[in-house]
């Protein structure tokens, strides 16, 4: 700020997951390298503080194996956005997601481009360049445009990172996952063309899922913010939490009414939803989902919404709970994601 130094930041969403992560990397260095006037410098920000990126354990995982060292990262709480804007010399460019959250409204004024893969809630008009498309990873939006521009701007690191993001977030391109689109097919297919020592798709794909449902060793406050998502009207925030466990043993956790109840009562949630998944060897995916929250009428809301939603229609069953401000259920939908659960969630809000 004191030298005037113009920044323009992208930036993924607060899950911070391995998608957000590598599509602000990768599309940072792009704009880097191909900007025509390189008066501001190009920051990829990670949207979580730097002590919470232990838990997201396929990013480090991936990360470390490619060679970049998590000192050369920068993190949330290690940028003042809003100095910057107040500056006037903020850019930002949001991936992954395209509205930001209440506590930074202030700095929607400074978006000037969007690159997502979810339904589109809000328009944005010119000069903000807004590229939306329903594909499974935001990595192949990046991927996308990064093969677009000049030739050899794509090195074998960035390939990497974008290759292995995009056969997590498609769960290995199966079908029946419900996730994968033929760009991202295609996405997957150019890198491997152009990039011939990548590692085996099955490879890539154990590696990195092995390391996302590694919650060895993790409390059940930390389980609960690997993969957080907020939602909030006037009046409650509730958590979404995607959670790497199966839901009744992840239940059955010991002590885990007064860690819930620690955890929403430390961050202000009146409510928090836990959504676990787990695949069998066909990818296939099973899916349950808990609802926890001491003040009934909301948990009342927020089962009913979920109940009766028809879209999608999540076909649930109610499972036996071991705790009665607890409401589990198993998914019967099994393709509906965390994605096509959010807006259900923010309607009955």
């Amino acid at each position: 700020i004191r030298q005037r130094q113009e920044i323009h930041v992208v930036m993924g969403n607060e899950a911070c997951d391995l998608d957000s992560a590598v599509s602000a990397l990768a599309l940072a260095y792009f704009l880097a390298q191909t900007s025509p006037a390189p008066g501001a410098a190009f920051v990829p920000v990670l949207n979580i503080p730097r002590a919470d990126f232990a838990l997201r354990t396929e990013t480090t995982f991936l990360l470390r194996d490619r060679g970049i060292p998590a000192a050369s990262l920068i993190f949330r709480d290690e940028i003042d956005l809003g100095g910057l804007h107040h500056a006037g010399l903020l850019s930002l460019t949001l991936v992954d997601h395209h509205v930001l959250p209440g506590a930074d409204a202030a700095l929607e004024e400074a978006v000037v481009e969007v690159l997502d893969h979810r339904p589109l809630e809000r328009d944005r008009g010119p000069p903000c360049r807004v590229t939306v498309e329903p594909v499974g990873s935001c990595a192949t939006l990046v991927t996308e445009r990064i093969l677009q521009g000049p030739p050899g701007v794509l090195d074998g690191t960035t390939a990497a990172l974008l290759h292995g993001t995009i056969l997590l977030d498609c769960i290995n391109l199966s079908p029946a996952a419900g996730k994968v689109t033929p760009r991202d097919v295609a996405c997957v297919s150019l890198l491997e063309e152009r990039f011939p020592e990548l590692p085996a798709r099955d490879a890539v794909f154990g590696a990195l899922q092995a390391a996302k449902f590694d919650v060895t060793g993790l409390t059940t406050q930390q389980m609960l913010r690997k993969d957080l998502k907020v939602l909030s009207n006037d009046e409650v925030i509730i958590a979404i939490s995607g959670v790497f466990e199966d839901l009744e043993t992840f239940l059955l956790r010991p002590g885990l009414l007064q860690d819930l109840e620690a955890f929403c009562q430390s961050r202000g949630y009146a409510g928090l939803v836990a959504m676990t998944v787990s695949f069998n060897e066909r990818h296939e995916p099973t899916r349950k989902l808990a609802v926890y929250s001491r003040q009934e009428p909301l948990r009342g809301t927020l089962c009913r919404a979920l109940e009766e939603a028809t879209t999608p229609s999540l076909l649930l069953q109610q499972l036996p709970s071991p705790w009665p401000c607890v409401v589990a259920y198993a998914q019967g939908n099994a393709v509906a994601t965390r994605k096509k659960v959010l807006p259900i969630l923010r309607a009955a809000l």
